[in-house]
Parts: C-alpha cells; sequence; structure tokens
C-alpha cells in the first residue's frame, strides 16, 4: 500500500557536493531523513540497480511511499526530477560494475603498490581520523558518561554489525575492572535486557551513521526504562543521538580504499579507551582488585602456553 502522507523532512537538502556520486550523497543524507524519505533512501542503497530501473511508482511501492515522496527526495538530493535521479544511479552503478579496484579500493593504492606505501596511506588516514576526534570530543560528556557507569547497577551495550565488535571491546574491558556489563548484537535478545534495565543503570548505543535502527531501537527501550543512555557516533544529529542522554562523537577520515564505518571504528575504540580509563580512575580501589583477581586466575594459562 502506497503511503500518502506528507513528509516532515521534504524541505531537506543534503550538505554534498552535487560532484559527489549520488549513493555517496544518499548515505550522506541518511542520518537527516526521518519517515518516508529515510525508507526510500534505505531501498535506493539496498538496490541502487534495481532503483535505476524502476518507476516511480514501482520505486515508491518498494519503500512503502508515494511518487510525491519520492519526488521530494529528489529535491532533497538536489535533483529537479526524478528522471535525473535514475540516469545518476544508472550511471554510478554501470561505472562499479565496470571499474572493479578502482572503485572498490579507490585511486589512493594502486594493486602494484608496495606494502609500505599501503601502510602509509592506512596510517594516515587514521592518524587524520584520530586528531579529528580528539578536537571534536567534549571531554564534560566524557566525564558525565564515566560517572554514570562508575555508579551504575549494570551496563548494556548495544551495537550491530561492525559497531558490536567495538560494543564486544568495551564490554570485555569494563567487566575487566569489575563492572557489570552485557553487549548486545541481537535485537531480541537486546530489547529483551533493555525492558530490565532501570534508572541507575546504563545504556550504550554504538552506530557510526547514528540511523542503524535495532540500535535505535534498544537504547531507546532502555531510556523508556529510566536508564541512562550514551550515543557513540559521528553523527550529532542523528536519531541515536537524539534521543541519548550523553553523546560522544567521533570523527572519521572517509577514503575510497575503507567504508565510513569502518574508517569510524579505530577512533571508536580510542574514546572508548578514554570512557574505560575514566571508569577505573573512578572506581579505583574496585578495579585494582578486579586486575589483581583477573590476573591472577589466567597465570596458569599464561604459564602452561610459555613452557609450551
Amino acid at each position: 500500500m502506497i503511503e500518502r502522507e506528507a513528509d516532515s523532512t521534504a524541505t531537506a537538502v543534503v550538505d554534498a557536493s552535487p560532484a559527489d556520486g549520488v549513493l555517496l550523497r544518499v548515505r550522506a543524507g541518511l542520518p537527516e531523513f526521518t519517515g518516508a524519505l529515510q525508507r526510500v533512501a534505505e531501498q535506493v542503497l539496498a538496490d541502487p540497480a534495481g532503483a535505476a530501473r524502476a518507476t516511480i511508482v514501482e520505486l515508491a511501492e518498494r519503500s512503502g511511499t508515494s511518487p510525491a515522496t519520492i519526488t521530494r527526495f529528489c529535491r532533497a538530493l538536489g535533483f529537479d526530477g526524478y528522471a535525473d535521479l535514475r540516469l545518476g544511479i544508472a550511471a554510478e552503478t554501470g561505472r562499479a560494475r565496470s571499474a572493479g579496484w578502482t572503485f572498490d579500493i579507490g585511486r589512493e593504492i594502486q594493486p602494484t603498490d608496495p606494502l609500505d606505501r599501503v601502510l602509509g596511506q592506512i596510517m594516515a588516514a587514521d592518524t587524520r581520523a584520530m586528531h579529528d576526534t580528539a578536537a571534536l570530543l567534549d571531554l564534560a560528556e566524557v566525564e558525565r558518561a564515566a560517572e554514570a557507569i562508575a555508579a551504575a547497577t549494570r551496563v548494556d551495550i548495544f551495537g550491530a554489525s561492525g559497531s558490536a565488535l567495538v560494543g564486544e571491546e568495551m564490554q570485555f574491558s569494563l567487566h575487566r575492572i569489575g563492572v557489570a556489563a552485557w553487549a548486545w548484537t541481537d535485537v531480541h535478545n537486546g530489547l529483551a535486557s533493555a525492558a530490565l534495565l532501570r534508572t541507575g543503570d546504563v545504556a550504550l548505543g554504538v552506530s557510526h551513521s547514528g540511523a542503524t535502527r535495532e540500535t535505535i531501537e534498544m537504547l531507546a527501550e532502555a531510556g523508556s526504562r529510566g536508564a541512562t543512555t550514551i550515543a557513540l557516533t559521528s553523527f550529532p544529529r542523528s536519531p541515536l543521538a537524539e534521543l541519548a542522554d550523553i553523546i560522544l562523537l567521533t570523527a572519521a577520515q572517509a577514503t575510497t580504499f575503507r567504508p565510513d564505518a569502518l574508517s569510524a571504528r579505530h577512533p571508536q575504540l580510542v574514546v572508548l579507551d578514554l570512557l574505560y580509563i575514566a571508569v577505573a580512575q573512578r572506581t579505583h580501589d574496585r578495579a585494582h582488585a578486579s586486575f589483581q583477581r583477573t590476573a591472577q586466575a589466567v597465570d596458569g594459562h599464561k604459564t602452561a602456553k610459555g613452557a609450551a
């Protein structure tokens, strides 16, 4: 059934250059879109080739919206109409099929480049992202988050895909200093756990885009139960950030050889390392005792491994 309702973000314009690729502009605007426009963006990103072949009515049906919404979506991206959007997507998907290495990895790294040059490219991108994150991060927010976690009875950490790996690293670190923490990647299990949180508990949602629906749902459920909510994201106006009590921002150095979400991984880990240390400082006695006990617990295995 096609949706006929107006979209509140119809006047939104993506902050991207017209010279940027169409799909890059759609991806850049995804955190800003809401409602029907967001569903159109998700459909285009999920099947660009299909969108390039579809009529305006077909794309509206696939995204559960209306032709009028598709037109608003085109204008939000800077296109005069749907025909221009289709042509742009068709040209880009055609280049993707034929460009091979250059499209997937980019001109920054060539197949014949020596590893020292490849390493330099990767290090340069990560270093810039780290410096940008340090400049962007609000340390007062980190302190608020650390205070909340240090006083919490339990901490739930939510994330999906690559963000899930980052969340699991934080769970391991907190657990080692005696903080009762769980990392949830499955939305059903995460929602069930979030429903049991209460005032004094903490929920941390990790999402580069801040638009991952499952993470948003889990953090929202935790917040509705009274838990203090923390968002780790690169987009301060994203849906995840808007529902969080505390926002920790990261910067990702965009490259052609690594998706944005992976570019954000190292800055995310740096911010969570800082948060972890801040929590350990505020729970020094407990953290120190936990370090000793956990080290003793695994010491026999380290010795056996070394002897082998």
